[in-house]
């Protein structure tokens, strides 16, 4: 065991703690007691502005023994030749740690796009050039190599890496279930824009029985049985410019929920509109219940709207316990500074929910959408992200929709992507 002095014991503390050892298989105990430090003859930390002989000693930062989200000077350096965040001058992983899992600095944020989103350019890590590094997984292995080089040969355990493929189902068909008015007000919209092609295939696909470009569910069923664990949002919002698919009353979209839901976990996918009226989760959540006969504990945001901490605050009163929008819209990497799933600790509250996160490093949307990649561009920076996560260990969590995996229209040749994703997960390369 680890015993670790401190002058003050705080929940801050002991959350980071338990990311950076319990984690790893390394039980300690932290203590105020500075007899009691002094006598035991194990593995030891200093961890206060004290020395103490016979120890390993870290002069710490002040943030995790602070009250409320204060402002600090934040810096780059090196902690045990791992490139660090500095606070307030000292380079202390654990306060970096906490500091970039917590989110800190989305709180209060100003910056905000024009969806009311935190920008990945504001961050601490997009400015630093660390976001496609799980930095929180790097400076907790700096720290355990700091304990052996002060005498402290604490032995622990690396976390497993495993892929997580994910889909968002913002539009269970391109044409297909798409009657009456809104077939109508389709047509003379790809009338209006000369895009006959596309009147064509709905003629082929509502009357022709061909199948809708959108219908990729085979591929995605198939997952379970090629060993992945699978996991489907779907957006049930009541019908508006941002949420457009069909309606949850629909008997045969509902059909298709269930057949789902026997293949993969099914997630909410909370509507553009329910991250600012929390009576939409909760009515869209229900939804979701009554369609598969079960609770619904897992979601992500439509558009990836997280605004801290009231978005989660209203998801963990949802009863939602897995959150899966933890990444940027508008850059591919690690938000949180890693993919490990962890959970949320409330700033606002100052101690830790129940509400467990789990990081996402990719989106298809990013990679072509936001950031015009090629598919073979893209490639190498999903080869370069799972092997950051496969060396640290972690969660590669990716999400795709099922439209875009089927090499249609703007999505033509990113098919390739996404099996190529599921390919190296399967290697040790």
């Amino acid at each position: 065991m680890l015993l670790i002095y401190v002058e003050q014991l705080t929940e801050r503390l002991t959350y980071t703690l338990d990311f950076v050892l319990t984690d790893r298989g390394v039980s300690f105990d932290v203590t105020t007691d500075e007899g009691r430090f002094t006598a035991f003859e194990g593995l030891k930390l200093n961890y206060s502005n004290r020395i103490f002989e016979g120890s390993a000693n870290l002069s710490p930062a002040p943030i995790l023994f602070d009250d409320g989200i204060q402002v600090y000077g934040i810096d780059k350096g090196v902690f045990e030749e791992e490139e660090c965040l500095g606070v307030n001058g000292r380079m202390d992983p654990l306060a970096a740690i906490f500091y970039v899992l917590s989110r800190m600095e989305e709180y209060n944020s100003k910056i905000l796009d024009k969806h009311g989103r935190f920008p990945s350019t504001n961050s601490v890590l997009s400015r630093f050039q660390w976001l496609d590094r799980v930095v929180c997984d790097r400076w907790a292995e700096a720290f355990l190599r700091f304990l052996v080089k002060n005498g402290q040969q604490v032995v622990h355990t690396a976390i497993p890496f495993k892929a997580v493929p994910t889909f968002d189902i913002d539009n269970a068909y391109a044409f297909k279930l798409k009657r009456g008015l809104r077939h109508w007000l389709a047509v003379l919209k790809d009338i209006l824009k000369g895009r006959t092609h596309r009147i064509i295939e709905r003629e082929q696909v509502i009357y022709g029985g061909h199948k809708d470009p959108y219908d990729t569910y085979e591929r995605i069923s198939a997952l379970k049985e090629e060993g992945f664990e699978v996991k489907l949002f779907w957006l049930l919002g009541d019908y508006t410019k941002f949420d457009r698919n069909i309606s949850y009353k629909n008997k045969r979209h509902r059909k298709l929920i269930k057949r789902m839901s026997a293949v993969a976990r099914i997630g909410i996918h909370p509507s553009y509109k329910s991250n600012s009226y929390e009576f939409y989760l909760n009515a869209e959540k229900e939804r979701l219940e009554e369609i598969i006969e079960e609770p619904v504990d897992h979601g992500r945001q439509h558009y990836l709207k997280v605004h801290l901490p009231y978005t989660y605050q209203h998801l963990e009163t949802a009863e939602i316990r897995h959150e899966y929008s933890m990444g940027y819209p508008d850059h591919y990497g690690f938000r949180a500074g890693t993919a490990r799933p962890f959970k949320w600790f409330d700033l606002e509250f100052n101690k830790t929910s129940q509400l467990v996160v789990h990081p996402f490093a990719y989106m298809d949307g990013t990679l072509n959408e936001y950031m015009d990649l090629k598919p073979t561009d893209a490639k190498l920076v999903v080869k370069k992200l799972m092997d950051e996560v496969k060396t640290y260990g972690g969660d590669f969590v990716f999400i795709w929709h099922n439209e875009t995996i089927g090499d249609y229209a703007k999505w033509k040749g990113w098919k390739d992507v996404f099996e190529y994703t599921l390919d190296i997960s399967k290697t040790n390369e």
